[in-house]
C-alpha cells in the first residue's frame, strides 16, 4: 500500500489534519505501508506555478490533485482522509 500526504505526513493526526488522520488510521489498524510525500501546498504563493505538475501522478490515480490518497496492493484507490480512516476502520490488517 501507499500513502500519498501533504508534507505534513503524521503529524497532527490526532489534532485533526486530513493526511496524519489518514496515516493514525493505518497504525492504528495495523497496516503497513510506504508514505509518498507530494509537493504542491494551495496556501504556499510560490507552489501555485508548479501545483499541477507537482500532482500529475495523484491527479492521474484519483482524478483529483488533493492528498491523502490510498493507493491498495491491488491498485484500487481511496482518496479523501475520511473515507481511508473508514476503510482502515472496516479492514484491520490480520495477525
Amino acid at each position: 500500500m501507499v500513502l500519498y500526504t501533504c508534507g505534513q505526513q503524521k503529524a497532527f493526526g490526532k489534532s485533526g489534519h486530513f493526511c496524519g488522520r489518514a496515516a493514525l488510521a493505518l497504525d492504528q489498524a495495523g497496516h503497513e505501508y510506504e508514505i509518498r510525500t507530494v509537493k504542491g501546498y494551495r496556501a504556499v504563493p510560490w507552489h501555485r506555478l508548479t501545483r499541477k505538475t507537482d500532482r500529475a501522478e495523484i491527479t492521474r490515480l484519483s482524478g483529483t490533485p488533493e492528498v491523502p490518497i490510498l493507493v491498495l496492493d491491488d491498485g484500487s484507490v481511496i482518496s479523501d482522509s475520511s473515507r481511508i480512516v473508514r476503510w482502515a476502520h472496516e479492514h484491520p490488517a490480520g495477525p
